[in-house]
């Protein structure tokens, strides 16, 4: 459970390793996407939970070392550049899953990614970029475009969506979009949609309903649930 630095060029990151196990024993991976902020607290927190499920948690950094925002401010300067930018930021995805495939403790063809908001995107494009090794990509709450790279057609990972009806940054015209898209691509994909549910819908404390965004316990708890099945399906 420690702070450890990777390269991607020469660009130094600053990632969160979380594993509860001993050096004899490989497991899967899971790598944790952040949000708008960055890196930091709560997504070191979802890897150290995904340790304590039996998996290695890694939360991955795409801003770059010290580049850090405020969850309750516009990060929209350190977001965007990577949004405009999405061969970059598939370039920098790459690079963290190539850390954990890497890893003597992981088991290098059981990875997947999970993130919320941003990282939810981010996790959606690591399975567009599919790398091998790659099991399995988990969006919460997060963007669905299509970055339009065409440099891939196929999806061999499996992709779970969890989403709030009322997310007024991803309008249902942009999930049926996904779904075409997802489809297209030969993905094993699915979607859990949660009634009354607005952006942010497990970030308690969230509440600024005149935004969409808005803390939902119900779809919280439902979402955790589905999360922890997906993650246990795919590496049986």
């Amino acid at each position: 459970m420690s702070n450890f630095e990777y390269t991607d060029g020469d660009t130094i990151f600053e990632g969160y390793w979380a594993s509860h196990l001993g050096s004899e024993s490989t497991r899967p991976c899971v790598l944790v996407g952040h949000a708008w902020s960055g890196p930091g607290e709560p997504f070191n927190q979802i890897a150290e939970t995904l340790a304590k499920n039996g998996f290695i948690g890694f939360a991955i950094d795409v801003y770059g070392k010290g580049k850090r925002g405020n969850i309750d401010a516009d990060n929209s300067h350190l977001m965007n550049p990577l949004l405009t930018d999405r061969a970059l930021l598939r370039k920098r995805l790459l690079a963290a899953f190539k850390v954990a495939q890497n890893h003597p403790s992981v088991s290098p063809g059981k990875i997947a990614i999970l993130g919320h908001c941003f990282g939810g995107l981010c996790a959606l494009d690591l399975a567009r970029a599919n790398p091998p090794g790659l099991r399995g990509a988990i969006s919460i709450h997060g963007l669905l475009e299509n970055p339009d790279l065409d440099t891939q057609s196929k999806i061999d990972s499996s992709v779970l969506v969890l989403h709030g009806w009322e997310d007024p940054m991803v309008k249902p015209n942009r999930v049926l979009e996904f779904t075409q898209e997802m489809t297209s691509a030969g993905a094993d994909w699915q979607i859990h949609i949660y009634g009354h549910a607005m952006h942010a819908f497990t970030f308690v404390g969230a509440d600024l309903p005149q935004l969409g965004i808005k803390y939902n316990k119900n779809a919280h708890h439902r979402s955790e649930k589905a999360m922890m099945d997906f993650l246990n399906e795919i590496f049986r």
